[in-house]
């Protein structure tokens, strides 16, 4: 069994590559018993996730959190919508942000804080371009072969 306070930091590796990361939030979310239970297990997938407002609140979609193996009938579903927790502020500052212009909100990492919460890092995206991307991968190479002639 997992620390209750066990260093969780689960990343969206592919957020930063098909997003220009703009504004970055730390929000809650609404979870069952069973989810925080598999998030300290370290059973999440992040890769095609994403948040979206509906009825004035902010929901995560795609965020799988697998089924706890412990779990009874009692168990959540493994990819439903849920709800982020963020103050009024920041709630109206993202939705006219995504209304004035193309961009979209990414979570970029979950982890539990020192207080044993679930915390999403959702940042405000622009989407790049394959140019963009293709620059970022330059960058990356560029970077390990700098390291590897670092190392000799």
């Amino acid at each position: 069994m997992a620390h209750p306070k066990a260093n969780i930091n689960i990343k969206n590796k592919k957020a930063s590559f098909e997003y220009e990361l703009i504004e970055k939030f730390i929000a809650g979310m609404q979870l069952v018993g069973t989810e925080i239970k598999s998030i300290r297990n370290g059973k999440v997938s992040m890769n095609d996730a994403y948040c979206q407002f509906h009825g004035g609140e902010l929901y995560a979609k795609n965020i799988h959190i697998s089924e706890y193996e412990l779990g009874t009938c009692n168990n959540h579903i493994a990819k439903r919508d849920r709800k982020l927790l963020l103050t009024k502020r920041e709630l109206d500052k993202l939705d006219r942000k995504l209304k004035e212009s193309g961009l979209t909100i990414v979570p970029t990492r979950l982890f539990i804080n020192d207080r044993g919460l679930a915390k999403l890092e959702i940042a405000l995206a622009r989407g790049k371009k394959v140019y963009d991307k293709r620059e970022t991968l330059k960058q990356k190479d560029s970077k390990r072969e700098m390291d590897r002639m670092m190392k000799y």
